[in-house]
């Protein structure tokens, strides 16, 4: 059976250790509301959302940070109320892959275990396209994103 988790790219005017050293500033670019570390391995960190998303949560741990080039956060826990399974996202990860590429950085999104044969598909392909295809992007261009 061949997985279809979700993945985007995004090339970027700036180079893969720049680009990386930028991903972990979460609340620049996805939510403003981030409590804990999110910079090296271990760090566990907590992203909120407003009440206008019903408490929604999601606790990552850092399970892989190689300098310049992968980071890995596993989600620990989560509360996505708008879903019947409200953990849908526990034991996924969401894998930051960066390389060069010309002038400036490849990164490269991938949501492990987010597939189409879940109820959040998409909905949170959506979201991850905003918040990593735009918000993100446009971070790493012009230094100010659009966290929620």
């Amino acid at each position: 059976m061949i997985r279809q988790d979700y993945q985007n790219s995004i090339c970027v005017p700036v180079s893969a250790s720049e680009a990386q050293g930028k991903i972990v500033r979460v609340s620049e670019w996805w939510t403003q509301y981030v409590e804990g570390n999110c910079s090296n391995l271990g760090d566990v960190f907590t992203v909120r959302f407003s009440e206008d998303f019903g408490g929604t949560f999601v606790e990552f741990r850092i399970t892989e940070a190689a300098p310049g080039s992968r980071v890995v956060w596993h989600v620990d826990d989560c509360y996505l109320p708008w879903l019947k399974d409200k953990t849908e996202w526990n034991d996924t990860n969401v894998v930051f892959e960066v390389s060069a590429s010309g002038t400036g950085a490849m990164v490269t999104i991938t949501h492990e275990g987010l597939t189409p044969a879940i109820e959040c598909y998409e909905a949170c392909k959506q979201g991850w396209n905003r918040y990593f295809g735009q918000s993100l992007k446009q971070f790493l261009t012009d230094g100010c994103g659009m966290p929620n």
